[in-house]
């Protein structure tokens, strides 16, 4: 059962703020074994990589599992990283509750706040990935999330609905200088957790609105096709873990043939681009430029593959974001502009 106050869901006991706020959660019974989830989740993170972690914490029940599990594990080389989007009061509330109870776990935790107001998802993920980035390069840590196979599956439904190519399709299942412990973890395995452990957290009433396609997605789309297609969202599962498999090996491929990343550039051998049929290098040109924070699009794509295989010295294109294709007489160098980088 979860209480609400005013529009916002609140989940276990009462956890006060590091400003005297105060947040109330009452427990739940969830479906799953505890014990289960709280193996699987406890097994995951204790598989993070060595090394200084950033960890990043919305607030959210997801994120705030993810805090607890870490806590209980022996690495303690963990700091905390919480955003405002200044949506709505519940965002605020969110990092204070994050805040305060980072302190109580003794780990350091860095707030920041929206400068101006944005719209949608993929501004708000832009600006939490700018500060999440920033403060990993200031720290030389690890960012790691907690998104679920969950999130897997929308991302990759989503994906679908784009008619995206395998570099989309893999989503987060892709090889990513973010650790996503729990990708293999459920949100039914979450919530059981979650409840064991009585842990507090904030479901911010976003998360609700039908307006965004995500939301749309897990509340109406996913069930339908569960419901007339059982067992649709493990094939969803599937289908991304196999394109991330294809995308390493065209990113194993491409650097056999040559291609290589510099710093904000990758270096391609003009004898892969005449050598490469279509169909082949429309899977590697997206790929290589990811390397460098580039997406091409399915437009850009169309205008690479006609231009490259015939490019005159010295000419050039843009691609989305500010990036840019050069011709030189042995080489086609991708180039991203400055502070270009992951952004998922």
């Amino acid at each position: 059962m979860k209480i609400a106050r005013g529009s916002t869901r609140i989940n276990v006991g009462v956890v006060r703020g590091a400003r005297g706020g105060e947040f109330l959660a009452v427990p739940h019974r969830a479906p799953l074994s505890s014990r289960r989830a709280i193996t699987a989740i406890e097994r995951a993170v204790r598989a993070l990589p060595s090394g200084p972690l950033l960890i990043a914490v919305s607030g959210g029940r997801d994120s705030m599992v993810l805090l607890d599990a870490l806590a209980r594990t022996t690495h303690r080389d963990a700091q905390v990283a919480t955003f405002d989007h200044g949506t709505s009061a519940a965002a605020a509330q969110a990092v204070r509750l994050v805040v305060a109870r980072a302190t109580a776990l003794g780990l350091p935790v860095t707030a920041d706040r929206a400068r101006r107001r944005v719209a949608t998802e993929a501004a708000w993920r832009a600006q939490r990935y700018r500060f999440l980035s920033a403060l990993a390069v200031a720290h030389r840590a690890t960012i790691v999330t907690a998104h679920t196979a969950d999130d897997q599956t929308e991302t990759v439904f989503m994906r679908l609905l784009r008619a995206a190519g395998p570099r989309g399709l893999a989503g987060m299942a892709a090889a990513s200088p973010i650790a996503r412990p729990l990708l293999a973890v459920t949100r039914a395995e979450i919530d059981a957790y979650a409840a064991a452990r009585e842990i507090a957290f904030i479901d911010d009433p976003t998360n609700a609105d039908p307006h965004y396609l995500r939301n749309r997605v897990r509340h109406e789309l996913l069930p339908a096709f569960e419901a007339v297609r059982p067992g649709f969202r493990r094939w969803l599962i599937s289908l991304g873990d196999r394109a991330a498999a294809l995308r390493a090996e065209v990113a194993a491929a491409a650097r056999a043939a040559g291609v290589r990343q510099v710093g904000a550039q990758v270096i391609v051998p003009r004898s892969l681009v005449i050598a490469s049929p279509a169909a082949f290098a429309a899977l590697w040109w997206p790929e290589v430029a990811s390397w460098v924070g580039l997406t091409v699009d399915r437009r850009g794509l169309a205008r690479v593959l006609e231009w490259a295989p015939r490019a005159a010295v010295g000419s050039s294109i843009q691609l989305s974001r500010g990036g840019e294709l050069q011709a030189h007489a042995h080489t086609i160098v991708v180039t991203a502009p400055e502070g270009t980088g992951t952004s998922e």
